[in-house]
């Protein structure tokens, strides 16, 4: 196929930019998986994060027993539980106006405490804000900033700890020279928890860490094992450090309870 004139437009030099993102790992209490649903998706997924300016986009996954299965390794700092840390949600952050939507995020949430709409039953279990540093993707492929709203029915979390000496850009080759893990992924690396957070958010200070996110449009259970299964033994044998937390996790389906009785 003969490749179109982009027009007037400039799309090819891609003027919006992923700046941040908000990673944010909860467990609802157990008989209040239903409820939390509701209120998460109905409520403070919006009045918490997609109203304020810069937010370009948001989406929200949830790890059923079945994937909680597939996690690795047993013992991680960043979901200590392995039957935990069932859902989590996304948010792409525009560039430039990364630091005004932190402000603003610890203002609204200490708001929406003062108007009672939180929710008790649940406890999170790894909640950062992240700069965005890389991303992976296929020529002409699916641009980061679109990777929420192009819809992968999974996500697969990695966070490694690169080992003493390496730099990112050493991580970044390696992950660059292996066949491509998704149709598109993230890099992003974790910055200090802001001052005026709330108190129920745990405080993690290995900010040295890496995340990243792989967008995968195939069913996992195919591709798992090829893909996945095996990183984190080949990243420590590179020499480059430990991969803390890998995990899939799938679409939810917003207005619906899918998955609530599928978590444990």
């Amino acid at each position: 196929m003969a490749q179109q004139d982009l027009g007037s437009g400039k799309t090819g030099e891609r003027p919006v930019r992923l700046g941040g993102a908000l990673v944010t790992i909860v467990e609802p209490h157990r008989g209040h998986e239903v409820a939390y649903n509701r209120w998460y998706e109905r409520d403070h997924f919006y009045a918490g994060c997609m109203i304020g300016a810069w937010t370009i986009s948001g989406a929200r996954y949830v790890c059923t027993r079945d994937l909680k299965a597939l996690r690795y390794p047993e013992a991680s700092p960043v979901v200590p539980d392995p039957l935990g840390g069932s859902y989590l949600a996304l948010y792409w952050v525009l560039a430039g106006g990364f630091g005004p939507w932190i402000r603003w995020g610890t203002e609204q949430v200490q708001w929406l405490i003062e108007q009672d709409r939180m929710f008790p039953h649940r406890d999170h279990v790894h909640t950062l804000m992240y700069k965005f540093r890389t991303e992976f993707e296929e020529p002409d492929g699916v641009p980061v900033e679109l990777a929420l709203d192009h819809r992968s029915p999974y996500v697969v979390l990695v966070v490694g700890q690169p080992a003493a000496g390496v730099d990112l850009d050493t991580v970044d080759a390696w992950f660059r020279a292996r066949p491509q893990l998704g149709v598109v992924g993230a890099e992003l690396t974790a910055i200090p928890m802001a001052a005026g957070a709330p108190s129920d958010v745990p405080r993690d200070d290995a900010v040295d860490r890496f995340c990243q996110l792989w967008f995968v449009d195939d069913e996992i259970r195919d591709v798992w094992d090829d893909r996945f299964a095996g990183l984190g033994h080949e990243f420590a044998a590179a020499g480059l450090g430990e991969l803390v937390f890998v995990s899939p996790f799938r679409a939810t389906v917003p207005g619906t309870d899918t998955y609530t009785d599928q978590l444990w």
